[in-house]
This record gives structure tokens, C-alpha cells and sequence, in this order.
């Protein structure tokens, strides 16, 4: 059997969100289209998921959590610089970042917050996050990724994301809004990387997934994504160095109203038909057989 070009994680993000995008992560991985799944251990469908994530023996990691629902830490819930005063929830992605830009945020309550959802997930699973990332990229920005690197080399956990995606400056069906926010994600990656590398933590080679979350998500861009990462491949003296590539994704059936979330109802991206759109192209023979031309092989982070 010829060795594979690339070692491709798929990632579902955000299982344990609801009962119905937990189904649709497990077909997904069920039918190869996923090879790698990030809980949320604040979601609504938390347990569930670790149940499923044993029975199916799903590879799984922590998304970590600053931004949506409740603190898992029960000190923080009863007064945060993270919490929104008026809710006693999380700011939300936009609140979160101004609150850390305005210098409100405590940084020892951001790591009290991050251990405790470690050992949440320990309990759950019954062993340490595979690997962890940040829910809405929480995870490199400033002061928060120094920090999310100590909890991350503290535990042991070796891998995380950099969410630096080659194409994106060029990719012409992002709205201008969510350009921008994607343009300001990836130069606080490129800042988080170093940080990363000082503590021992490692990211595969190159990332996807910016470019081809939800009504963006087809084969064809899934193709694009996928070459222009194999374009370049990384520097190495081996000359059969194996790239590594993770594929972020969000596969599910849409949330209904009121059912689901982090300690709140759940959001217009968790509503939306563009989960759907995610599970039946990741599912699509036609994209696996994409993988087999290119000499793609699903993985998880436990087989890098």
C-alpha cells in the first residue's frame, strides 16, 4: 500500500452542543467522513457526547470554551471578569474580545476556567483531551494564549490549532465581514504559534476550514482548500515527509429553538440548514474519492 501524500484530521467541532448535532457528528464519522471530533463540556448534550464518543470509539479533544453559556467552573459563575453581569453568561465572541482589549479581563479567572473544563473532560471520558483548541479561536489571542499554552503543557496535552488558511486573502465568496474577522484570527495564529512552539505544543502543518464552513462548504472548495495546501508542502530534510493537515468542520443536524446550547438557548449558527449542508458534503462519496486520488489519509491527532 503506497504511503499517503497527507494525513488529514477532520475535526467536528463543538460536540455536545445539542442531542441532534451530536447525531449528526457520529453519522458523519460513521459514514468516514470525520476522523476526529473537539467537545464543548459546557454544551447542553456534554455526557451524551462522551457517551458516544466511548461507544464508537470517536478520537476526541476539548474545545475549549471562554465565550458561550456558563462557566464550568462554579466559583466563576457566581461573579467573572468573563461573565456578561446582567445574564451571568459569557460575553459572546465579540464581547469576549473587546473585554480583553479593553484590559477587563482577569487572566488567573481565564485559567481557573480552562483547567477546570480539563478535568471536566477527564471525568467525562475518564482520560486527558487528545488535543484542544479554543471555541471562536479564543485560544490565540493576547494574554489568553500564553495562558492557554501553560494549562495545555501543564496537562500534557501536545497538540492544538493554528488557524492559518492558505487561500484566504484570495477566496472570493467571503463576505467582507467575515473576511475581516478571518483576516484578524490568522495574524493572532501567526503571533500564537511561537508562544505554542516555546511550551512543546505542536499543530499539523497546515490548517482548512475558514473557506469552507457551512453554505461554503462543497467539494469543489474542499478540492481548492486542499490543494492550495498541498502546493507548498513544509521544509524537511526527508524528502517523504508526510504533510499534516487538519480540516476544521461543523457537521450536524440544525438545533431547534430552545433545545441545546451552553447554558443558553442555542445560536443562529446552531439553527442553521448550514450544518446539514456540512454533514452531507463531508459524507459525499464523491469527496472520500477525492481523498483517495490525492493520496489523502483520515487520521486523527492520537496518529500523528
Amino acid at each position: 500500500m503506497p504511503q499517503a501524500k497527507v494525513k488529514l484530521v477532520v475535526t467536528g467541532d463543538d460536540f455536545g452542543y445539542c442531542a441532534r448535532r451530536n447525531r449528526g457528528i457520529v453519522e458523519c464519522f460513521r459514514a468516514g467522513g470525520i476522523s476526529n471530533v473537539s467537545l464543548l463540556v459546557n454544551g447542553a448534550a456534554a455526557k451524551d457526547a462522551a457517551e458516544l464518543a466511548k461507544r464508537y470509539d470517536i478520537p476526541i479533544g476539548l474545545h475549549a470554551n471562554l465565550t458561550e453559556g456558563v462557566p464550568v467552573c462554579a466559583v466563576l459563575r457566581r461573579s467573572s471578569s468573563l461573565l456578561d453581569p446582567p445574564g451571568g453568561l459569557f460575553r459572546g465572541k465579540t464581547g469576549f474580545r473587546e473585554a480583553l482589549r479593553a484590559g477587563q479581563l482577569c487572566m488567573a479567572e481565564v485559567e481557573l476556567e480552562l483547567k477546570s473544563q480539563v478535568l471536566l473532560f477527564a471525568e467525562l471520558l475518564g482520560h486527558l483531551p487528545g488535543h484542544m483548541d479554543g471555541h471562536q479561536h479564543v485560544h490565540v489571542l493576547p494574554g489568553v494564549r500564553e495562558v492557554f499554552a501553560r494549562v495545555l503543557s501543564d496537562f500534557g496535552v501536545l497538540y492544538t490549532r493554528i488557524p492559518v488558511e492558505r487561500g484566504l486573502r484570495s477566496c472570493p465568496w467571503l463576505a467582507p465581514p467575515l473576511h475581516c474577522f478571518y483576516t484578524l484570527v490568522e495574524q493572532d495564529a501567526l503571533d500564537a504559534a511561537p508562544v505554542f512552539s516555546r511550551h512543546g505544543i505542536r499543530w499539523p502543518d497546515v490548517y482548512l476550514g475558514l473557506t469552507t464552513m457551512g453554505q461554503n462548504m462543497s467539494v469543489s472548495n474542499v478540492r481548492r482548500a486542499l490543494l492550495l495546501a498541498m502546493d507548498k508542502p513544509p521544509c524537511s530534510s526527508s524528502p517523504h515527509r508526510v504533510l499534516t493537515a487538519e480540516l476544521m468542520v461543523h457537521p450536524g443536524y440544525p438545533s431547534l429553538p430552545g433545545r441545546g446550547g451552553c447554558g443558553e438557548g442555542p445560536d443562529e449558527f446552531s439553527c442553521s440548514p448550514d450544518r446539514q449542508r456540512e454533514l452531507e458534503v463531508l459524507s459525499d462519496p464523491s469527496l472520500l474519492e477525492l481523498y483517495a486520488q490525492e493520496e489523502v489519509q483520515l487520521c486523527s491527532f492520537r496518529d500523528l
